[in-house]
């Protein structure tokens, strides 16, 4: 959950070289001690004299890598990369590991104990018992793009894609030790924020500022950085910033998601058809369903809203932005990544089969400290 001040995020400047758009990933991970599993509040000594790419988060037991801006989806590999190893080796001093999961398997403590900073501490007073259970894990990707009405007419396009990206990434089943009976359930920990959720359709900037204004005078959001929709203007820099998906399981597949959102923001620019008008409550219903049924249940058609298989709707993304997939280079990546993940199952099905060898919890936390830096 991205929940810093104003001045930390992906320092994106650059929109596009020669039609190919930036981006730049954020991804939030969980410290546990290397012996039970469990959180430990070890944030601040992991990040001591850390580079400005590694941050803190809104828990004690939480970190956060930022990428730079990358032009190109294996240099993002690269730095995805080293983040995760410098992030798990300095765990390793204090007896910790670097955990890429949406929500903790072990070791839940209520309320979070939040990092010393006067934002998150204004943040429990105005929000209340929301801040109590805050132990939940995104991948934010922000994509470079020229101005406020290309952001709009992106998230417009980005607004019927959002289920399948989130069922792509799930990766989220356990919480407070036990199984939710969702794929993702961080995504239904975050959804009861008053300012989180899709974005509504907007016809221009104005009407989206607008919104936007209309929610921090509500006492909803305190500022502008709390606008909590699963993608959203960046108040920061030239971006449009995506924040439906759980942290991804693997650098493979945090770079998958990179792909897919800048074919899906190339496409919009592009395309001579407005973004299909997906109503707002059919949407709501399409991501609770991509929440609970991941990668290996059914998601919404986005042209019909008839329950279809998950599969058969990123099916359906991977072929809409397949040329601007191409243009970037980046369709062989996109389809073996996609192709991997029906084979192997989603995040959330690699833990649960884990889990179904010996019952053990705890099994599902090793496996998943060695998945993060593999």
């Amino acid at each position: 959950m991205k929940v810093s001040s104003p001045t930390q995020s992906v320092p994106a400047q650059r929109t596009s070289v020669d039609g190919v758009l930036s981006v730049g990933v954020e991804e939030e991970f969980v410290l546990v001690d290397s012996a039970t599993g469990h959180l430990v509040n070890r944030a601040a000594d992991v990040l001591e004299d850390a580079d400005q790419c590694l941050q803190p988060e809104i828990a004690q037991f939480q970190v956060e890598s930022v990428s730079g801006v990358c032009m190109g989806m294996t240099e993002l590999h690269d730095e995805l990369t080293a983040a995760r190893r410098t992030l798990s080796e300095r765990a390793a001093r204090y007896g910790a590991a670097l955990v890429a999961a949406g929500t903790p398997v072990l070791g839940m403590t209520t309320p979070t104990p939040l990092t010393s900073s006067a934002r998150y501490h204004r943040m429990s007073q105005e929000m209340g018992a929301l801040t109590n259970d805050m132990a939940i894990c995104g991948c934010h990707v922000h994509v470079g793009l020229p101005d406020d009405e290309s952001k709009v007419v992106v998230s417009n396009h980005m607004r019927p894609w959002l289920p399948a990206l989130l069922a792509l990434t799930a990766n989220s089943p356990y919480w407070t030790d036990g199984d939710t009976g969702y794929a993702s359930w961080r995504y239904m920990v975050w959804s009861r924020w008053p300012s989180a959720g899709p974005p509504p359709l907007f016809e221009s900037a104005a009407e989206y500022f607008a919104a936007r204004d209309e929610i921090v005078a509500s006492g909803a959001a305190m500022d502008r950085g709390m606008l909590y929709w699963d993608a959203r203007l960046s108040a920061r820099h030239p971006t449009l910033e995506l924040r439906v998906c759980d942290v991804a399981a693997t650098v493979e597949e945090a770079v998958l998601i990179a792909a897919l959102v800048r074919g899906i923001a190339s496409t919009a620019l592009t395309s001579p058809v407005d973004a299909i008008p997906v109503p707002q409550h059919l949407l709501r219903v399409a991501m609770w369903r991509a929440a609970r049924d991941g990668l290996e249940g059914f998601g919404l058609d986005p042209m019909t809203g008839a329950p279809t298989p998950a599969p058969t709707v990123v099916a359906s993304l991977v072929r809409a932005i397949r040329p601007a997939l191409e243009l970037a280079g980046d369709y062989e990546l996109v389809s073996d990544g996609v192709d991997r993940l029906l084979l192997h199952g989603s995040g959330a099905a690699r833990q649960r089969r884990v889990f179904a060898r010996r019952g053990r919890l705890d099994d599902v936390v090793k496996f998943l400290a060695a998945q993060t830096i593999e």
